[in-house]
């Protein structure tokens, strides 16, 4: 659903060997990428670090929908990415987007239309987590499998809402009573995804992986490069 635009950085050997604070996350003022977008990177020592927790927003990255540039260092720590999945943590990090996002909107008589979409994106996310145990895909045509959204009317719905907000400005806003049946949707869908919450509470909330195969993948990286 969202496009995050970031990269990879790669310090020279001599940074990593130095004792000092890491500099984790680089601006576009920092190292000029483009001149028109603004993107922020991430030092390769943060991102192994990010992928050993398991945090989701390096599943986002992985998973992005537009590649501007490639190398075989990401591939090979792409290539790690299913060996670090960790349910419970992906399926909160969606399931708090979407309530928190969802408390905000029900305060609003005009919400934006990405953030309402993102709501359903959210919701999608955590059903496809818990049947598929993997990553969801960023593309949300693809969270509308009829094993994951089984409500026929809000499935044809959601294909309008993401086709207006590729053809409206990002900013576009929608009417809160216009969505009315979208957000009952919502509702029954929260109902049923805080009982799967207390089932998900339960399982581990950590990767059972030692650091000694990121250890190693980060020196070949730095060796090599």
């Amino acid at each position: 659903m969202r496009n995050l635009e970031s990269y990879l950085k790669l310090k020279p050997e001599k940074k990593y060997i130095k004792y000092d604070s890491a500099k984790y996350i680089v601006n576009s003022s920092d190292w000029q990428f483009s001149k028109k977008l603004y993107i922020n990177g991430v030092d390769l020592q943060k991102a192994l670090c990010m992928l050993q927790k398991a945090d989701p927003i390096f599943f986002e990255w992985a998973n992005s929908l537009i590649v501007y540039k490639t190398s075989e260092q990401w591939e090979k720590i792409k290539e790690k990415t299913n060996d670090y999945f960790l349910l419970r943590r992906e399926f909160f990090y969606y399931f708090n987007i979407a309530k928190s996002n969802y408390k905000l909107c029900l305060k609003k008589e005009v919400v934006k239309l990405k953030d309402f979409l993102y709501i359903l994106y959210s919701i999608l996310a955590c059903k496809w987590i818990t049947q598929g145990q993997s990553t969801p895909p960023m593309e949300f045509e693809n969270l509308l499998d009829i094993r994951i959204l089984q409500d026929n009317e809000l499935k044809s719905i959601i294909p309008a809402l993401i086709e207006m907000k590729r053809t409206s400005y990002e900013d576009t806003q929608i009417i809160k009573t216009s969505i009315i049946n979208e957000c009952k949707y919502i509702e029954r869908y929260f109902a049923l995804l805080k009982n799967i919450a207390s089932t998900v509470k339960l399982l581990p909330d950590r990767v059972e992986k030692s650091y000694n195969e990121l250890d190693k993948l980060f020196y070949d990286i730095l060796i090599n490069s």
